[in-house]
């Protein structure tokens, strides 16, 4: 789907960027982005098309969907505090470079 397609959807559905993306649990910007490249990814796409018929037929979706206890998405390249690139659990040697010498 394009990404003005999807923003045909929206307004049938009523919604906004912002109202979609938090009614999901994703970040507004991390849609937004999609505009750059032009397309929107299957996912979204069907779930846009099925709300925008939901509304269509007068189906409250925001009920279902809130209903569901959707949890957002943690943000991606969140690194651990003070531990550049993140933290490594599975290769602790790259952490090696960030401990304290100060000691």
């Amino acid at each position: 789907m394009t990404y003005s397609d999807f923003i045909c959807e929206l307004k049938k559905a009523n919604l906004s960027v912002r109202a979609f993306a938090d009614l999901i649990g994703m970040n507004p910007n991390s849609i937004s982005n999609y505009a750059r490249s032009g397309e929107i990814p299957t996912h979204l796409a069907v779930i846009i098309v099925l709300i925008a018929e939901m509304n269509k037929q007068a189906i409250d979706y925001k009920k279902i969907i809130c209903g569901l206890k959707l949890s957002p998405k943690k943000p991606r390249g969140a690194g651990t505090t003070g531990c550049f690139g993140g933290n490594h659990p599975t290769h602790p040697e790259f952490d090696l470079f960030m401990e304290d010498t100060n000691d």
